[in-house]
C-alpha cells in the first residue's frame, strides 16, 4: 500500500471514532435515560432532600398537638413519722402517704396561635416540597452534564489517540524522504515536535476523561460503561423563548418555594400577635390519697377548673417580635420578585447557549468537511513538493481541532436542550416521563400529620 494511502486510512480511522465511541455496542449499553432513573433513585442529594421533606412533615404534627389535651399520670408513696402533743397528750405516729392522681388539662382558646402554627408550616412544608423539586431539576441536571462529558471526553481522546497514530505515520514517512534527500532536518524537527505535543494533548485528554468519570460516578452512582448516545431533549423545549418564559414564570419550583415561605412568614405574624390575647384553658384532675394525716385514711379529690389569663404588659417583647416577623414579610416579598426575575434570566441565558449550539454544529460540520479535502489536497500537494511538511501537519491540527469542536458543539447542543427545561422547572421524573416510580412527598405528609402518637417512623424505624 501507498505510503499516502496508509495515512488517508488512519485519518479515516480519526474519522470515525466519535462514531465508533457513541455508538458501540447497543445491547447492554447505559442510555441517558437510564443514567438519570440511577440518578433519580439512588443521587444522595436528592434521598438528602427527600429525607428533609419528611422533617419537616412532623412540625405539622407538632403544631397539630396544640388541638389536643395534656394528660399526666402522678403517683407517689412515702413514711412519715410524726411527734407532738395535742390537749397535754403526748402521740408518735408513723404513716405510709401515698397516692396517685390524674390531670388533664386543654387549652380553649389561645389567641388562635394553634390555628396560625399549623398554617405556618403547612406552608412550610409545602415550600420544602418545591425545594425537593428543585433539587431533582438540579440532580437530574448535573447527571445530563456528567454523562455527556464522558462521552465527549471520551470521543476526544480517541481522537487524540488516533492524531498520534497518523502523526507518527508521517513523522516516518518524514525520515525515510529525508534519508533520500526530499525534505531537510527541518522538516524532520517539524514532525518530531508536533508528534510530541500530539502525545502530551492524550495526556491530558485522559486527565480529563478521569475527572469526568468521577464525577459521573458521583452523580448517577455507578462507573460509566459503554454509553449510548445522548440525545437533545427537543420535544420538551417551547417553539419560542416568550412560551419558555411564561412556562418557567408559572411552574418553576423556586417561585414557588419562595411563595410558600411568604405565606409561613405572614402567619408567624399571627402566630406572634397571638400571644397579646387572653389565653383560656381548662384542666381537671381526681387524686386518690392515702394515710394523708392519720394512719388508714382515705380521701378522693376531684376539681375541674378554668383559668383566663389575660397579659396586660410583657416588657415589649412581643411587640418587638411582632414588628421584626413584619420586616421579614417585607423582604420575601421582595425575593419572591427577585427570584422571578432571575429564572426569567436563566430561561434566557439556557436559550440562547442553545441556539448558539445548534448553530455551532452546523458550522463545525461543515468545518471538518472543509478540512477533510483540505488535508488531502495539502498531501497530495506534498507528494509532488509543492507544500511542505509543516503545511501537512498544519492542515492535520486543524482538522482535529475542528473535530473536537464539533465533539463539543454536539455535546452543548444536547446539554442546553435540557438545561432550557431545567430552568423553565419542567426537568422532572414525573414530566419528562422517566421509567421509574415518582416519589411523592405527600404519603409520608398523610400518614404523620394527624398522628395522636406512636414513635416509629412510617417506614418502621
Amino acid at each position: 500500500m501507498p505510503k499516502n494511502r496508509f495515512a488517508q486510512r488512519r485519518v479515516g480511522i480519526a474519522v470515525t471514532a466519535i462514531a465508533a465511541v457513541l455508538a458501540s455496542s447497543q445491547v447492554g449499553a447505559e442510555t441517558l435515560e437510564s443514567a438519570l432513573v440511577r440518578a433519580y433513585r439512588g443521587n444522595p442529594t436528592l434521598n438528602s432532600g427527600r429525607a428533609t421533606v419528611r422533617y419537616t412533615d412532623e412540625f405539622v404534627a407538632i403544631a397539630q398537638s396544640g388541638y389536643r389535651p395534656q394528660v399526666n399520670l402522678s403517683a407517689d408513696i412515702g413514711s412519715q413519722y410524726t411527734n407532738g402533743r395535742i390537749s397535754g397528750t403526748t402521740f408518735n405516729q408513723t404513716t405510709t402517704p401515698g397516692g396517685a392522681g390524674l390531670i388533664v388539662s386543654q387549652t380553649l382558646f389561645n389567641g388562635f396561635q394553634t390555628d396560625n402554627n399549623v398554617r405556618r408550616y403547612e406552608s412550610t412544608v409545602y415550600s420544602q416540597r418545591e425545594t425537593l423539586r428543585f433539587t431533582e431539576l438540579s440532580v437530574l441536571y448535573a447527571a445530563v452534564q456528567a454523562y455527556m462529558n464522558v462521552l465527549s471526553n471520551t470521543a476526544t481522546l480517541e481522537l487524540n489517540r488516533n492524531n498520534v497514530e497518523v502523526l507518527e505515520e508521517q513523522l516516518r514517512q518524514t525520515r525515510d524522504r529525508f534519508n533520500v534527500g526530499e525534505v531537510t532536518r527541518t522538516d524532520v524537527a517539524q514532525a518530531e515536535a508536533r508528534l510530541a505535543g500530539a502525545r502530551s494533548q492524550v495526556s491530558a485528554a485522559e486527565s480529563t476523561l478521569r475527572t469526568s468519570i468521577g464525577v459521573y460516578r458521583q452523580n448517577i452512582g455507578v462507573e460509566p460503561r459503554s454509553l449510548a448516545p445522548g440525545r437533545p431533549l427537543d420535544r420538551y423545549v417551547p417553539g419560542s423563548l416568550d412560551a419558555a418564559v411564561t412556562i418557567g414564570l408559572q411552574e418553576h419550583p423556586q417561585i414557588y418555594s419562595a411563595i410558600h415561605a411568604l405565606d409561613a412568614a405572614e402567619s408567624q405574624v399571627k402566630v406572634l400577635e397571638g400571644q397579646l390575647y387572653p389565653q383560656v384553658t381548662v384542666q381537671g384532675s381526681v387524686q386518690q390519697r392515702y394515710d394523708s394525716t392519720f394512719p388508714n385514711d382515705n380521701s378522693v379529690a376531684a376539681s375541674l377548673i378554668g383559668r383566663v389569663t389575660i397579659p396586660i404588659y410583657e416588657g415589649g417583647q412581643v411587640y418587638a417580635q411582632v414588628r421584626q416577623q413584619k420586616e421579614l414579610v417585607g423582604q420575601l416579598r421582595i425575593d419572591v420578585d427577585r427570584i422571578r426575575d432571575q429564572v426569567r434570566a436563566q430561561i434566557v441565558d439556557f436559550w440562547g447557549r442553545l441556539e448558539a449550539a445548534k448553530a455551532q454544529v452546523i458550522a463545525a460540520q461543515a468545518q471538518v468537511q472543509a478540512n477533510e479535502v483540505a488535508l488531502n489536497g495539502v498531501r497530495e500537494e506534498a507528494r509532488v513538493g509543492q507544500r511542505t511538511t509543516l503545511d501537512v501537519l498544519n492542515a492535520q491540527q486543524e482538522l482535529l481541532n475542528s473535530r473536537v469542536n464539533l465533539i463539543v458543539a454536539q455535546r452543548d447542543r444536547v446539554i442546553f436542550s435540557y438545561g432550557v427545561v431545567q430552568a423553565m422547572g419542567q426537568l422532572t421524573a414525573r414530566f419528562t416521563a422517566l421509567p421509574v416510580e415518582a416519589y411523592s412527598a405527600k404519603i409520608h405528609f398523610d400518614q404523620v400529620k394527624d398522628l395522636w402518637f406512636g414513635l416509629r417512623t412510617p417506614d418502621g424505624r
